[in-house]
């Protein structure tokens, strides 16, 4: 086989405002199992929506958008359904600005000949296929924006808002979730930022500037997602996966408090996860556990142990067409590091 056989097939992203799920949420209200589970947590995030007080933190680890989810959290950013972002530089760089260059993700199987796809210079995220020749040239568009910017130390989130700004400019695909994010002042932070296509970007960058230099300080990403928690007068936490994004964005609580300033525990918190409790982790930790820690309230929480391409659509469908996001008002908390 040849490259384009196995690069066909595209996946397509889901649309939340195609598609009204509020009666298959609404039944599985009245079931039990994680259906009951993924109604309860549709619930709390329309509770977010809701609180007019509440500032929506949106998580996300793991492959999701490449896998399809990709337009439901561009939807969420442009209908007011999230103030901030927190992601892995994988969902931030490999799949969506991948996708703003004009690459694709394309459907596979995770039954192929991995050594034919090696030869082949495919890379396959399950059964998710990338044309590696694309990703490389995406790194080197990384590396394009750094090289365009004042050599300094910069927050993830900082940099990400020059990508943005690269992207009204040369985007190939307008519906971004970085170029959105942007558009609309929404802060997006990567805490691990260089775990992903974006260190190949700025090894390539500092080892062509080796004396001045852009920098990713993962400290000031801490600083500045803290200042936003101090400034919130409530927060709700959204979490797809979990690992570093949750853990970042529920540490802000305490690390408000341990700059003496008492803020309150996130008032809300829906996880959705495969991960398993029994080694102590589950993606950073369930919320009870983290209520321990003071950082969550447990009034208002929900894990739901479900692959999250599998939920996720069906939960921002009902919170999309429930409406409740019309009534918030756009924080564009990116603005509060501008004084």
């Amino acid at each position: 086989m040849q490259k384009k056989d196995y690069l066909k097939k595209e996946v397509e992203h889901f649309d939340i405002k195609a598609i009204d799920t509020r009666p298959i949420i609404d039944a599985m209200n009245g079931m039990s199992f994680t259906a009951r589970d993924t109604a309860r947590a549709t619930n709390i995030f329309n509770k977010m929506l809701g609180d007019k007080d509440c500032t929506v933190v949106l998580a996300v680890a793991g492959s999701t958008s490449a896998a399809g989810c990709m337009q439901v959290y561009v939807d969420m950013v442009k209908n007011k359904m999230v103030d901030v972002v927190v992601a892995t530089g994988a969902t931030i760089v490999d799949m969506d600005f991948f996708e703003a260059l004009g690459f694709k993700h394309y459907q596979g199987s995770p039954e192929a000949d991995n050594q034919e796809l090696r030869s082949l210079l495919i890379d396959r995220v399950y059964d998710t296929l990338i044309d590696e020749e694309e990703v490389t040239a995406c790194d080197k568009t990384v590396q394009l924006v750094a090289d365009q910017m004042a050599p300094g130390v910069y927050s993830s989130r900082e940099f990400i808002r020059e990508m943005g700004k690269y992207l009204v400019e040369h985007s190939k695909k307008k519906d971004s979730l970085i170029q959105v994010a942007y558009e609309n002042d929404i802060p997006i932070f990567c805490p691990a930022f260089s775990d992903s296509s974006a260190g190949y970007g700025l090894v390539w960058h500092q080892v062509a500037h080796p004396e001045s230099h852009v920098s990713i300080d993962s400290v000031k990403d801490f600083r500045e997602l803290t200042k936003i928690k101090m400034l919130a007068k409530e927060t709700g936490i959204f979490v797809i996966g979990g690992g570093t994004p949750k853990n970042f964005i529920q540490d802000s609580v305490t690390c408000a408090n341990g700059l003496g300033k008492d803020v309150p525990m996130h008032k809300y918190g829906v996880q959705i996860t495969v991960a398993d409790v029994r080694d102590g982790a589950c993606s950073s930790s369930t919320f009870k556990e983290a209520a321990s820690w003071g950082k969550i309230n447990l009034a208002n929480e929900q894990m739901v142990y479900a692959e999250a391409t599998s939920v996720l659509p069906l939960m921002m469908s009902h919170a999309y067409h429930t409406g409740l996001w019309k009534e918030r008002e756009l924080r564009r908390l990116s603005k509060i590091f501008e004084k």
